[in-house]
């Protein structure tokens, strides 16, 4: 397959453009899933766990089909694409999505997650297969060893808050408690933190642009909710700890 360099940089434009208008948008109105979730909702509703799985399906499935199917230009970009991207996206559809116990998210949601996902799927994958041009010594070059430390420290980061948040309810709880241990000493947000700091990883390792623009949406997208739980966690409880900032420890 040819590079569709045109293709690659509308999608890439669109994802700073979207992510500013998200991020804007957020900044008025939450959006409905999880805690906010309107209980009087009566659209439909997609449980959690199939909700998750769903949505983040396409973005392991859609760059593991393109590796199948189309012969790479670039070894290196199949290796970059296969243990970082397509990992991550193993780990939440098909271990996080069964784990979980989060609350039904309203269809349309779930529906325009899966259509994202699957466009980064494929602007992700393709880049990598038929645009990304390494040398053959790239896995020795200093922005790819430091993305892929930032990396594997933003997923274990992500995991293990995601760990910490499954745990704070008993069964049949559904009343919010204050997280604590691990990252959530210093942040609200640390399961965002951590999937922000993978994903600028991500764009390091592979010093690309669609992999930048995909970075810069997914700080535009959960930044604000880290921010949200921050302040309900503030005015839900007089005990909550002052010192404790949102997403980014001890800044903000």
């Amino acid at each position: 397959m040819i590079c569709q360099e045109h293709t690659v940089c509308y999608g890439s434009w669109t994802f700073v453009i979207g992510g500013l208008l998200y991020l804007f948008r957020q900044m008025t109105i939450h959006t409905p899933y999880g805690r906010y979730v309107d209980t009087k909702n009566t659209g439909l509703m997609v449980s959690a766990k199939a909700g998750w799985f769903i949505q983040e399906f396409p973005s392991f499935l859609v760059p593991v089909l393109l590796v199948l199917t189309t012969e790479s230009l670039s070894s290196m970009g199949q290796i970059l694409l296969l243990c970082t991207f397509c990992l991550h996206y193993f780990q939440r559809t098909f271990v996080y999505s069964l784990l979980t116990n989060g609350r039904p998210s309203p269809l349309h949601i779930v529906v325009s997650a899966v259509i994202f996902c699957s466009l980064n799927g494929f602007l992700q994958g393709h880049y990598l297969l038929h645009c990304a041009q390494y040398k053959t010594d790239w896995h020795r070059d200093t922005r790819f060893l430091i993305g892929v430390l930032i990396f594997i420290l933003g997923m274990a980061i992500n995991i293990h808050s995601d760990y910490i948040l499954r745990n704070l309810r008993k069964p049949g709880e559904v009343s919010y408690k204050i997280p604590r241990g691990g990252m959530f000493e210093l942040i609200s947000g640390a399961n965002f933190f951590g999937e922000i700091i993978e994903w600028c990883g991500f764009a390091v390792a592979t010093w690309s642009f669609p992999a930048f623009t995909f970075a810069f949406f997914t700080i535009c997208s959960i930044g604000p909710r880290a921010y949200h739980h921050h302040r309900y966690y503030l005015q839900k409880f007089k005990d909550y700890p002052k010192s404790r900032k949102a997403v980014i420890p001890f800044l903000l």
